[in-house]
């Protein structure tokens, strides 16, 4: 996930131009989209159509792979690479659902709901940071003894 100093998009009406800036920024979607993979806009790619038509539209609904790649029109290295990306960031969960009489692997929004899955992932973010400053203090103290050793 990037941490990017942001302004927040209260102000903005259009769930799609909030959608793209979010998901750009957290780094999910790529900067400087390119056509040449899967559709002529980012709103039309396979990453963005995923998230919004898929996952932000059933929340609660838990997606099988197979199911997914049909309903995209592309391939399941395609979707896992995607999935991927979101489970990385905490933002989606795993749990078992029926797809073609066999039960598998489904994913959707952690606990159905974006909101509660964002308070998973700043919780993460925020321990991920304070092991970070634990280990900067250390390295600090490292390159302080060191020296103080290269001046005796």
């Amino acid at each position: 996930m990037n941490v990017v100093s942001n302004t927040p998009m209260n102000g903005v009406d259009d769930l799609h131009v909030v959608a793209e800036t979010f998901l750009t920024q957290i780094g999910y979607l790529v900067r400087g989209y390119d056509p040449k993979t899967g559709g002529p806009s980012i709103r039309e790619s396979i990453p963005y159509r995923l998230f919004m038509d898929y996952f932000m539209a059933y929340p609660s609904k838990a997606w099988a792979v197979d199911e997914l790649a049909a309903l995209l029109g592309t391939t399941r290295p395609t979707v896992y690479r995607h999935i991927n990306k979101l489970k990385a960031i905490d933002l989606l969960e795993v749990m078992d659902v029926e797809y073609d009489g066999q039960t598998r692997k489904g994913y959707r929004i952690r606990f159905g709901d974006l909101g509660k899955a964002w308070n998973f992932v700043e919780a993460n973010v925020n321990m991920a940071m304070e092991n970070y400053r634990k280990t900067v203090v250390h390295f600090q103290a490292l390159a302080a003894r060191n020296s103080n050793e290269r001046e005796l």
